[in-house]
This record gives C-alpha cells, sequence and structure tokens, in this order.
C-alpha cells in the first residue's frame, strides 16, 4: 500500500482549500466524511489522505470510497489498485450514465 506509514502522521492537518465553500469554522468530520474522502481522492496531498487515515481508519476510507459516484479513470484505478476495491464493487463503476459525456476521450 503506498500509504503504508499513515499511522506515523499522527499529525497530518487537513488542507482546507480542499472545502472551499464550506465554513471551515462550522465543520463536522464525521458528518462531511463523504465529501472530505472524495475531495482528497480527487485533490488531496499526501499529508490530506494521512489525515483521513487516521482520522476515519483505512475500513472507513475504504467503504466511503466505495459509495463515491463519480471518479476520474485516473483517480478510479488508484484507489482500487491502493484499497484493493474490486471495480465491481464501486458506486461510480455500477451506476449506469444515462447520457454519454460528449468531451470525454
Amino acid at each position: 500500500m503506498y500509504f503504508k506509514e499513515w499511522d506515523t502522521h499522527q499529525d497530518a492537518k487537513l488542507n482546507m482549500a480542499l472545502l472551499w465553500e464550506y465554513d471551515v469554522a462550522q465543520i463536522d468530520y464525521d458528518a462531511m466524511r463523504n465529501v472530505i474522502v472524495q475531495r482528497v481522492v480527487e485533490r488531496g496531498r499526501m499529508e490530506d489522505w494521512y489525515f483521513i487515515l487516521n482520522r476515519y481508519g483505512i475500513e472507513q476510507v475504504r467503504e466511503t470510497i466505495k459509495g463515491i459516484s463519480y471518479l476520474n479513470k485516473k483517480d478510479l484505478r488508484f484507489v482500487s489498485h491502493q484499497f484493493s476495491i474490486p471495480l465491481n464493487e464501486m458506486k461510480c463503476c455500477t451506476k449506469k450514465q444515462l447520457v454519454d459525456q460528449h468531451w470525454s476521450s
């Protein structure tokens, strides 16, 4: 696993710029777990990954990732590999897209 040393980074902090549209003084990390994990998957740096792994634990992060509705191909492959999640268990792979994306290449 790419994050094998995550438990040695207990002091890791979340980059609040990932949650730009929220009032950071009012954030409930447990209630916003889905948003936070998705933002880290899409835009997070190593410190952000350490934060979510320490805050929620590997299994909770793994289950949250399974429920993400959309991930680009790069992020999808990365989390699938790193967390040993088969693609058919991920919501973003099992949810049928109703309209083909015009700009996909």
